[in-house]
């Protein structure tokens, strides 16, 4: 399609070049990775005086593969017999085409959760000592009748003040990056907004959960022993 596409012909059945004559098109495919363009493309049969070997593509049903398999191997065998034979899956080319985009991935998502823990222990720490030095306000409010949820409440907004002030910063970021990383790719996705919000939710689901955990503790405590400390 690309070809017929760049020689400007509505159909190519029938018509003839300096390499022969078309006796059919097929539809583009990706041969190369998604980086690069369908670039145009003619595939001629093997002549019978060519004493190259090349390659021979078979869509096959997986049900039954092994014995698909040694039919393949036995008819080959009795066809050309002196043809170096291997086996490939069309599927493990392609993967290994994205071997670097794979590595990639992987160092992405360790770093990711790296960085998650860290910040994570980071916020608990932060966390914990907003709460010692704020432990004579938090037995005040209880005696004055204040719930373990408003406690908690006031104690956290703060942090979610912080941790969307670092979304709003990190976004715009990050989709400067990734807009530029694809880039590179002649076919590639658009990243939605709504990935954005679903990390951002994600991002603050873990900062509260943090949070809560040490506020929880505080409110619980005596308010007589929270007035008591120096």
């Amino acid at each position: 399609q690309a070809a017929l596409k760049a020689l400007g012909w509505e159909t190519a059945v029938g018509k003839s070049f300096d390499e022969g004559h078309v006796i059919g098109v097929i539809k583009d495919f990706h041969s190369q990775t998604f980086d690069q363009e369908i670039v145009p493309l003619f595939m001629a049969m093997r002549r019978p005086y060519n004493k190259h070997y090349g390659k021979a593509i078979m869509k096959i049903n997986m049900d039954d593969f092994q014995n698909t398999k040694e039919y393949i191997e036995k008819t080959m065998k009795n066809v050309v017999p002196l043809a170096p034979y291997e086996v490939k899956f069309v599927e493990d080319s392609y993967n290994q085409q994205y071997k670097s985009e794979q590595k990639l991935g992987q160092a992405f998502n360790l770093f990711t959760l790296l960085a998650l823990f860290i910040s994570s222990m980071g916020l608990f720490g932060l966390v914990s000592f907003t709460v010692i030095q704020r432990t004579k306000e938090i037995g005040v409010r209880k005696v004055l009748g204040a719930s373990i949820l408003r406690i908690v409440g006031i104690l956290s907004i703060d942090f979610i003040k912080m941790v969307l002030v670092a979304l709003a910063i990190s976004s715009p970021i990050a989709y400067y990056f990734m807009n530029n990383w694809l880039d590179d790719f002649a076919y590639k996705i658009d990243i939605n907004w709504w990935v954005f919000i679903m990390v951002g939710i994600a991002v603050i689901m873990i900062a509260f959960v943090t949070i809560s955990f040490q506020s929880i503790k505080a409110a619980m405590v005596n308010p007589i022993k929270s007035l008591k400390t120096e």
